[in-house]
């Protein structure tokens, strides 16, 4: 298996680091309809450039490094540095698949952006469920189970196998959107932690009529 030297002395920070555990209720209808307000605010955001920091582990490796993740529509490019070393990767693709870039070897070309990261990486990370867990949402990919902290915003999110545990919010924006982001699914960690979240504007339905 082919494996990126990416992440050097970095690795275990993120992965380290502490943060308080949030309080945690089960959902009831207020928190339920809260968080579905929430949904109808974003559904129209079609993409985002987001920067942050990003550490992966399956338990025994790892790694992290500094993330420039732009989503627009169904295309996505997901670039990672690590701050010691400077080597750095590229994830970019679409519908019609995906290539990682910065192996040794050359590009690396597949199906999709999780086979690629799991081929060359041995990294198990859920992009196309993350894309709906940055924003705090739930994923188009089966029952969701949620439990909430203050201000009726999610605290533990379990779909698909994973545990999202949102470790912060940013309440500035409207609607707020999430600032630490913790998924799990031993022996598989993802934790982000998101400086930087721009929005791209929403279609406008009745523009140009």
């Amino acid at each position: 298996m082919r494996r990126l030297v990416l992440m050097g002395a970095a690795a275990g920070l993120l992965l380290a680091a502490c943060a308080p555990v949030p309080v945690r209720k089960p959902a009831d209808q207020a928190a339920l309809a809260a968080q579905a307000a929430r949904e109808k605010q974003l559904a129209g955001v079609e993409g985002w450039t987001l920067e942050g920091h990003l550490a992966v582990s399956d338990g025994h490796d790892g790694g992290s490094g500094t993330l420039t993740w732009t989503q627009d529509g169904e295309r996505y490019d997901f670039d990672l540095r690590a701050p010691i070393t400077g080597k750095s990767f590229r994830l970019s693709g679409g519908p019609a698949g995906a290539m990682l870039e910065g192996i040794e070897g050359g590009p690396l070309r597949g199906p999709d952006a999780e086979t690629l990261m799991r081929k060359a990486l041995g990294w198990e990370v859920p992009l196309r469920e993350l894309r709906a867990w940055v924003l705090g949402l739930r994923a188009p990919v089966g029952v969701a189970e949620l439990s909430f902290g203050e201000h009726e915003l999610p605290a533990l999110l379990q779909q698909d196998g994973w545990t999202v545990d949102y470790r912060a919010w940013d309440l500035s924006r409207q609607p707020p959107l999430p600032q630490k982001v913790f998924a799990s699914q031993p022996p598989y960690k993802v934790k982000l932690s998101i400086d930087s979240f721009r929005l791209a504007p929403a279609p406008c339905a009745d523009c140009g009529r």
